[in-house]
């Protein structure tokens, strides 16, 4: 099979491509065709060796690709060949096939696309882990989604919205408040407006009767944070999920027990390793919403293997338009 292989933690320009033998399925594993994979921010940090957890060398990069179960190792009996599946493999995506345990295999709906499952994988079980678990949303409550144009900004909108939420989008410039809207939005922040550390409170205040947010989901981090911070209503809760803007900032917690508050973090991959029941059910939900037309992702931006290096070039550089998506097999189709 063919595969983008990491042989040396490096430069993403020196990531080959290689023939590797093809995996077989073990005892409780299937053996997966790849058709799509989405290339994330956080597989430069693997590539380069920069994520706190590198799998043994070489290996293929990649995250939760999705793809045709081709063959079953000895007792599985949940899963069978045909099986269109969504895959919660840490590593191994950007090659032609995968062996993975099938407790870790999703069936897709069946209105569901390889591309449109590999683009929803990562963003929209990071957003429902935020909203949901770590943020404890109510019907009823508003939710400020920072970076809400971004890939989990997006899927947290929606996700907000299919659960009755008021949901604010804070949006880098105005130019980018009408997609946010069409989202499922009910009121955009412009985080691009002067004095953002009380700007942001204002525009938040003015739209909750001067409560403030009840849930704020922040993947920016830097002065984003120090200024929705101000923002949060008393007994609310602030979701900490990156830091997009480049500084990670710091709390003074007077302020935390001031407003009855909680701020948390999510690490999504953590939910993947240590509570597999909670990963099922969030990605049950997820395909439940989907089926019911509540969540629309953004079609992705095919790419092809030969081309992942210029991909990851664009995610580093910022200049990628859209998701983009490893399309690998012959089955897979936007």
């Amino acid at each position: 099979m063919r595969a983008a292989v990491v042989r040396q933690f490096g430069p993403i320009g020196q990531l080959p491509i290689e023939e590797l033998p093809d995996p077989v399925a073990g005892a409780g594993e299937v053996l997966v065709d790849i058709q799509a994979t989405a290339v994330n921010f956080v597989d430069l940090l693997v590539i380069t060796g920069k994520y706190q957890f590198l799998p043994p060398r070489p290996f293929a990069p990649g995250k939760l690709p999705t793809g045709i179960v081709s063959a079953v190792g000895p007792g599985v009996t949940m899963l069978k060949a045909g099986d269109r599946v969504l895959t919660l493999a840490e590593h191994g995506g950007y090659a032609e096939k995968i062996a993975v345990p099938a407790r870790d295999c999703f069936v897709l709906p069946a209105g569901m696309s390889f591309a449109e499952a590999a683009a929803m994988s990562l963003a929209y079980d990071t957003a429902w882990f935020a909203l949901c678990e770590r943020g404890r949303a109510r019907s009823g409550e508003t939710v400020l989604v920072l970076g809400a144009t971004g890939g989990v900004g997006m899927a947290a909108v929606q996700l907000a919205r299919a659960y009755g939420l008021r949901v604010l989008a804070g949006v880098s410039s105005a130019a980018k408040a009408e997609a946010a809207i069409a989202a499922g939005a009910h009121g955009i922040v412009d985080l691009s407006l002067p004095d953002l550390r009380d700007s942001l409170r204002e525009q938040v205040r003015a739209q909750t009767g001067g409560a403030g947010a009840d849930i704020v989901i922040d993947p920016l981090g830097g002065d984003v944070f120090d200024a929705a911070i101000r923002a949060v209503a008393w007994r609310g809760r602030l979701v900490v999920v990156g830091f997009a803007a480049g500084r990670i900032p710091t709390l003074k917690v007077n302020y935390v027990m001031l407003k009855n508050m909680e701020v948390s973090g999510l690490q999504v991959s953590d939910y993947r390793k240590r509570a597999p029941q909670e990963m099922a059910h969030c990605l049950r939900e997820i395909f439940r919403l989907y089926e019911e037309g509540k969540l629309r992702p953004a079609p992705p931006v095919p790419v092809a293997l030969d081309g992942v290096r210029g991909a990851l070039q664009s995610l580093q550089d910022r200049s990628a338009k859209g998701r983009l998506v490893l399309m690998i097999g012959n089955e897979a189709t936007i």
